[in-house]
């Protein structure tokens, strides 16, 4: 009875901790996620032209941000409020590909014209700490 017993308790403990491995690859991507990501660009938006300013000025040179960036930030900003209000009024259905993901291609290194999930951040904000000093 006991071998039965510790079979029984390894085949049901097996089944759970493999069910625990599998997450679906998109499992971050649901309707939570997709409003919040809408809202966010509908409130943030406008970050897109200091952004696509900034870029420009980098890649090409002043003048081209002030005539090319200056345009290609507005219409990626207006593009930006365009789809988070398709996202807000459309977040509890999978609509991109059955899925939530973002409507618009994803931020690649290797091409320019491409969005990131959520609005680009300015400012001298930021998330990491590069104080030499150790904490008291």
């Amino acid at each position: 009875m006991k071998p039965l017993l510790a079979i029984a308790a390894f085949v049901a403990l097996g089944s759970m901790a493999y069910a625990d491995i599998q997450a679906p690859p998109m499992s971050q991507q649901g309707p939570t996620r997709k409003l919040g990501r809408g809202i966010s660009n509908v409130l943030f938006f406008y970050t897109e032209l200091p952004a696509t300013l900034k870029e420009v000025n980098y890649k090409e040179g002043n003048s081209a941000a002030w005539g090319y960036g200056f345009v290609k930030g507005v219409s990626r900003s207006f593009y930006r409020f365009g789809a988070g209000m398709y996202e807000i009024f459309t977040f509890p259905c999978p609509t991109y590909k059955r899925s939530y993901r973002p409507p618009y291609p994803a931020n690649m290194p290797w091409k320019i014209d491409n969005f990131s999930e959520f609005p680009p951040e300015i400012g001298w904000e930021s998330r990491y700490n590069y104080s030499t000093e150790m904490p008291k």
